[in-house]
């Protein structure tokens, strides 16, 4: 069973897959963002029907939670929230929230290990920021 992680932008979405046995996770692609979670949600079911067209289905969704650092919401928070309810009315999959605090910094590190060039590392960011937020909900599945 794969799940698709997103962590959420207004100007990109980083999309991440499992693998089929749900233990780990890949950055996958970013998709355009928009102010607007309606149009977001379309932009992402669209690319799952990319996804899944060379592989398994995806069976779960996982949406970033972007929140403060001492746990209260943020700007984003709403946005985010209004994806996941999105998103499942227009795939029909289950969607779960999950803290996303840090995973951009942590993203951005491990892409600084590899990557000199921050115009590289940018373009990977979104799609590594949701691996590392879904990898983070697959190990605590276990």
């Amino acid at each position: 069973m794969r799940i698709l992680g997103i962590d959420d932008g207004r100007r990109r979405i980083g999309l991440a897959v499992s693998d089929p046995s749900g233990t780990l996770a890949r950055p996958a692609d970013a998709v355009a963002g928009h102010d607007d979670p309606v149009a977001a949600a379309r932009e992402v079911a669209a690319a799952i029907g990319r996804i899944e067209a060379g592989d398994e289905p995806i069976a779960a969704i996982v949406v970033g939670l972007p929140l403060r650092l001492d746990g209260t919401p943020n700007e984003q928070t709403g946005h985010a929230r209004a994806l996941a309810a999105e998103l499942q009315r227009l795939t029909g999959l289950d969607v779960v929230l999950q803290d996303e605090r840090l995973t951009s910094r942590e993203a951005e590190s491990r892409l600084a290990l590899r990557e000199r060039d921050w115009r590289v590392r940018k373009k990977r960011l979104d799609a590594a920021a949701a691996a590392v937020m879904l990898q983070e909900y697959l190990d605590s599945r276990k």
